[in-house]
């Protein structure tokens, strides 16, 4: 099959079958669901440019398991080059939508279970990476979207997986069949998860001999039997279903994350490609981690680059452009995001063949290109926010604007410079509104503290990667202590 257009991939999702529910009602049609279209229209762009004469290369690859062009976004890293493309592929799609596009988790999950399986069957004799790359193959022939799905809801975490009053809390293997196993659990925020035709399931922390049920990964259809998807709630979500579009601020793109519970799911064993090997899910966790935190040197700041154009904007509207203080938060916005993105440009570079022939990132790199995304977008928001001014947060709804006995007066009274419309400044305001404190905030502020882990689980990765011994040694040999 040749790689989907946007409109057949959004026809694709027609045909699944799923318990969905959304504000507490049960959905039949989440494809034309006005609080699920915009974040379909984001990952609709992952295909659309992947068929745009401008973004082609960027957009697709040769896969090395078919031989045939396949979308980057099921691609496994050949080089370092690979690596490069996946990050300035992500800043195009953030700055094209303003919005999470919700493909990166699958993609940064093919290409770490493709590693660890390969190890797994080196040192153990399975056969998982066979199963793994059969089912990817798969993939790329049909161009799905994968939910890359780690994140359990895990209780009391003082506990181990085995120790908690409710084995449910953390996904596990409740029985072991001729034909396969059944699994139960959840997994939470899952990003895109409702514009996706497959899940792929990892374990969420390292598992100990006792919690080998836990230590699991597979793939299932997104319409599995047993499979039941919760929403998940987005500050000032509920105006998508106003009918307006200014209020939203981005009302074409979006993005959004579910609950999804896995009640006693079957998975044959050609999907099955960890069963119990726990001293190999610690390094699937970190991989995983690692290519994602790689992933939001990209994605985010393509987004920052949309808040940083609204906010210049919005200077302009307001006659302050020219100011020098105004232009000096301005040139920090930028000196940040292009930051984030050295970042995810350095961790590529610095890649490594692994044994499977399958490119990792620097781990050490990609740590700390997420741990400043935990801090960086959080400035630039504030920022935009302090250019914006006040009104961004008390300016009359836009039925009252469309209002023909008020309207007017908002027309007259929240202009700005000669020749912008009311109407554009109001536009505007909605859109960083939208980015740093409304639904998107989920996508770009929010997420970038939590997403690919918060910003502890960054730290222990940076202090682990560190080497501080050879560092100890470069000291005390320019010390005169030791020699070289």
């Amino acid at each position: 099959m040749s790689l989907m257009t946007a409109e057949q991939y959004i026809n694709s999702l027609r045909n699944l079958k799923r318990d969905i529910y959304i504000l507490g009602e049960k959905v039949d049609n989440a494809v034309d669901h006005p609080m699920v279209r915009p974040s379909l229209n984001s990952v609709a762009k992952t295909y659309e440019l992947a068929h745009d004469p401008q973004y082609q290369g960027l957009f697709t690859a040769r896969s090395t398991l078919t031989g045939r062009p396949v979308n980057r976004f099921c691609h496994l890293h050949q080089n370092t080059g690979d690596l490069i493309s996946k990050v300035k592929m992500q800043r195009v799609l953030g700055q094209k939508t303003g919005s999470c596009f919700q493909r990166c988790v699958g993609m940064d999950a093919f290409n770490a279970v493709d590693t660890v399986t390969f190890e797994m069957d080196r040192a153990l004799g399975t056969t998982y990476n066979k199963r793994f790359r059969d089912y990817l193959a798969y993939v790329q022939d049909k161009d799905l979207v994968v939910d890359g799905a780690m994140t359990d809801p895990k209780g009391d975490r003082s506990l181990r997986p085995f120790e908690l009053p409710d084995p449910d809390l953390y996904l596990h293997v409740v029985e072991k069949r001729s034909d396969g196993i059944v699994v139960k659990g959840a997994k939470a925020h899952q990003t895109g998860m409702l514009n996706s035709h497959e899940i792929l399931v990892m374990p969420t922390v390292t598992m100990g001999q006792e919690d080998k049920d836990y230590a699991v990964c597979f793939a299932v259809p997104a319409d599995a039997e047993g499979l039941i998807y919760i929403y998940g709630r987005q500050s000032c979500d509920t105006r998508k279903l106003e009918g307006g579009d200014i209020d939203v601020g981005n009302a074409k793109y979006g993005g959004h994350e579910a609950l999804v519970i896995f009640e006693n799911v079957f998975v044959p064993w050609d999907r099955v490609f960890m069963m119990g090997e726990h001293q190999f899910s610690g390094a699937l966790v970190e991989r995983f981690a690692g290519y994602h935190r790689q992933s939001y040197g990209g994605c985010k700041v393509g987004v920052g680059d949309v808040l940083i154009g609204a906010a210049a904007s919005l200077a302009d509207y307001n006659g302050c452009g020219r100011a020098s203080h105004i232009r000096d938060k301005l040139i920090e916005m930028v000196h940040l995001n292009e930051t984030l993105y050295a970042c995810g440009i350095a961790c590529s570079c610095e890649g490594k063949k692994m044994a499977s022939g399958t490119y990792l990132i620097d781990l050490l790199l990609a740590n700390v290109c997420k741990q400043n995304v935990t801090r960086f977008p959080y400035e630039i928001a504030r920022l935009a926010e302090d250019i914006a001014g006040g009104i961004m947060v008390t300016m009359p709804s836009e039925k009252d604007y469309r209002n023909p006995e008020i309207g007017h007066f908002i027309d007259k009274y929240l202009c700005g410079v000669k020749g912008v419309p009311t109407e554009h400044r109001m536009r505007m305001l909605r859109l960083v509104e939208n980015l740093t404190l409304g639904a998107a905030a989920v996508g770009y502020r929010t997420e970038s503290l939590h997403g690919a882990g918060s910003p502890q689980a960054q730290r222990i990765m940076i202090n682990r990667q560190a080497d501080m011994d050879s560092k100890k040694k470069l000291a005390r040999v320019i010390a005169g202590i030791d020699k070289e």
